[in-house]
């Protein structure tokens, strides 16, 4: 019973309980953060067996890169192995935790616990009465569960001393309003009351989207974020395409085409989409130009668009030069390579022809 001394011993040391909030230290899910509010060593992460209890992906997927990240610090060659836990068998978690020759570390992640059969739970539970020396064992476990042996799980786990890392869903605005200035604490800044308010208001309930707005304003305002820069560079922006950052572009206003590509990439706007919006605008800027001024519902039958496209069109191709439509075709035509493989970079290939296309309309 080595192992199971030994985890009791760093429970005993490193602090007054072994449970991590998520929400409540959202940029460091693996600090343990007491009944009484004090925050002791980030140690949680490091911990032999730890159940990750709720289903908040992006704190469930910080909740195992803690995890992971502290057991490469004690054996830069640990490796992740991640499996579903209705998968499980006996003999498969005997060789997922089985010590290895050369006594390599290893972190097992078993996603969605609560789908467990009963033998694979009640292998999981004689486990954890002796964990293996250098196998960090995750449990991620929704709190709920069909079968009586995958709702019984979390009680087992905390009863054998496993950490635990609450990480449900955030459904109160007071909750999200607690994230966010955790955010942008882990990020170095500073954010008023009615900042955070206001982020959470025009960003929505998404934790990624969130916490992506919480970093890029603490970039964009220099640390220091106020109602005002939340309303500048967010409001109404949870939704941001590749039109917005488009339209920006073929506007001539670099700034902020560049802060809408930024944010757009955050959210997980694919690359090809950027691009395509791209091309769209430039090729529509081009076409509404070459056609010369007209009335734009007489043009949209010409030209095969709505009016209101074409309306909106002559008004960016003020400041367009033929050379410069010309120069923003061929970017948009090397940017749909890039972005499919030719460039190894499609980020840095997005924001380089984003910034040439303003750069080339004519102010």
């Amino acid at each position: 019973m080595a192992g199971r001394r030994s985890w009791q011993a760093v429970h005993a040391r490193d602090g007054r309980c072994g449970r991590a909030v998520c929400h409540g230290a959202a940029a460091s899910p693996g600090r343990l953060t007491c009944e009484d509010g004090g925050v002791s060593e980030p140690a949680n992460a490091a911990r032999p067996v730890q159940l990750v209890l709720g289903d908040e992906a992006l704190l469930i997927e910080r909740a195992i890169s803690a995890a992971l990240d502290a057991a490469r610090r004690a054996d830069p060659s640990a490796e992740l192995t991640r499996i579903p836990a209705s998968e499980l068998t006996v003999s498969t978690l005997t060789e997922l935790v089985s010590p290895t020759l050369f006594s390599e570390g290893r972190v097992v992640v078993l996603d969605s616990a609560q789908d467990v059969s009963n033998e694979a739970a009640e292998a999981i539970g004689n486990y954890v009465q002796d964990p293996v020396p250098g196998v960090v064992l995750v449990v991620v476990h929704s709190g709920g569960g069909r079968s009586k042996a995958g709702k019984a799980l979390p009680a087992t786990l905390r009863n054998a001393g496993a950490a635990v890392t609450e990480c449900a869903k955030l459904t109160k605005p007071a909750e999200r309003e607690a994230f966010v200035r955790a955010e942008v604490r882990g990020a170095g800044g500073a954010i008023d009351a009615a900042a955070v308010t206001a982020l959470v208001e025009s960003v929505g309930t998404d934790l990624r989207e969130l916490a992506a707005a919480a970093g890029q304003l603490v970039a964009d305002s220099g640390g220091n974020i106020d109602e005002q820069a939340v309303r500048r560079y967010h409001t109404g922006r949870a939704d941001v395409t590749g039109f917005v950052v488009a339209e920006k572009a073929v506007a001539g206003d670099g700034t902020a085409a560049l802060s809408a590509l930024r944010w757009a990439l955050h959210i997980g706007v694919a690359h090809v989409l950027i691009a395509d919006a791209l091309a769209d605008a430039v090729r529509t800027v081009a076409r509404v130009a070459s056609a010369g001024r007209g009335n734009p519902n007489t043009m949209a039958s010409q030209l095969g668009m709505p009016p209101w496209k074409v309306r909106k069109a002559q008004g960016q191709a003020r400041g367009w030069t033929r050379e410069g439509l010309t120069a923003a075709l061929e970017i948009v035509a090397t940017l749909n390579a890039e972005v499919k493989g030719v460039a190894a970079d499609g980020e840095y290939a997005l924001e380089r022809a984003t910034r040439r296309i303003a750069a080339l309309r004519e102010t």
